[in-house]
């Protein structure tokens, strides 16, 4: 079967490889699609170390092909989201049955369950309570996965902060109260309207960037919660500890590595889209075939006009 692995900066390439077979307790899954994700991109363009070649993607979606040995809840034929730490650009996986979530109807190549328990259980560890002042900085992918989850909660208002117009548009479109492009307007002055001065009570950082932590003194409100959902990695990031400090702020850190706690998120997630509450429609934006993976990796890094979010998908046509 094809998979591409990046065997070097900005070098995916696809590569034969043995078809994997599912073991006890595990599926085979005949992939569809799989979702790039922003925490990939810093091997991709070389701004973190990596020991090539690399086999990765997470955002799995596809079709039980198989079934192993006593693995149990699905039958050949079912849709299914995968969760994987790597390899899902490939045309299989295989992955532990309780690893895996039903999709029902929903179209495969929205199917990218894997990122909306990461968003989900952000929000569960925000506790976004009814009547919160919320504000989300960054109005990428992500972040609108995030606006999606915080408006289902109740919140007053969410005022949303980026500096793409095309992105804050669709946060519009979403429904947010307010959006702020700061290359235009002070986010500082649109809270301090929409609060009455007050400022947020809960702050998402969904950036991942210097500048989405700059801002977050601007917005939080004093003894807010500030959550941390962007991906920072690479060189260390500056905060204003003194100011953050004195204000109080409830800092939780949105990562996750317990499996306990991925599963529940995918399982908060499977509820939500097979029950049409959530959409990830408008948000799968670009879509390339395996071959073109660098082209997808590429769209991710330098987000063209209307860039939301890209996915490799499997032609079947050229599966062999």
């Amino acid at each position: 079967m094809r998979l591409a692995e990046l065997a070097g900066v900005e070098d995916y390439q696809v590569v034969e490889v043995e078809m994997p077979r599912p073991v006890a307790g595990e599926l085979l899954v005949e992939v569809t699609a799989c979702g790039v994700c922003a925490s990939e991109l810093d091997a991709w363009t070389g701004r973190v170390p990596a020991d090539f070649p690399v086999r990765n993607g997470h955002e799995v979606s596809g079709t039980v092909v198989e079934l192993g040995t006593g693995a149990t809840g699905f039958a050949v034929g079912d849709p299914v989201a995968v969760w994987t730490t790597g390899s899902g650009y490939a045309e299989y996986v295989t992955a532990t049955a309780a690893y895996c979530r039903a999709l029902g109807d929903v179209p495969l190549e929205v199917g990218l369950l894997e990122p909306i328990a990461c968003a989900a259980n952000a929000v569960e560890l925000a506790d976004v309570r009814l009547a919160d002042d919320v504000v989300i900085i960054g109005a990428g992918f992500m972040g609108a996965l995030v606006q999606q989850l915080v408006q289902l909660r109740g919140a007053r208002t969410v005022t949303v902060v980026d500096r793409r117009p095309d992105v804050l548009a669709l946060a519009a479109e979403l429904g947010a109260t307010r959006i702020v492009d700061t290359t235009a307007d002070s986010a500082e002055d649109v809270v301090d309207e929409v609060t009455g001065g007050r400022g947020a009570d809960v702050t998402f950082e969904v950036t991942g960037v210097q500048g989405g932590l700059d801002l977050v003194g601007d917005v939080a409100r004093m003894s807010g919660k500030v959550v941390l959902v962007g991906f920072h990695q690479g060189p260390p990031r500056a905060v204003a500890l003194g100011h953050w400090n004195w204000m109080a702020y409830d800092l939780r850190n949105a990562h996750f590595r317990e499996v306990t706690t991925i599963m529940r998120g995918m399982d908060i997630g499977a509820r939500l889209l097979t029950a049409g509450r959530i959409d990830l429609t408008r948000l799968v934006t670009h879509r390339y075939d395996l071959a073109d993976s660098n082209d997808a990796f590429r769209a991710a890094a330098t987000k063209p006009e209307g860039f939301v979010k890209a996915i490799v998908t499997m032609s079947k046509e050229e599966k062999r």
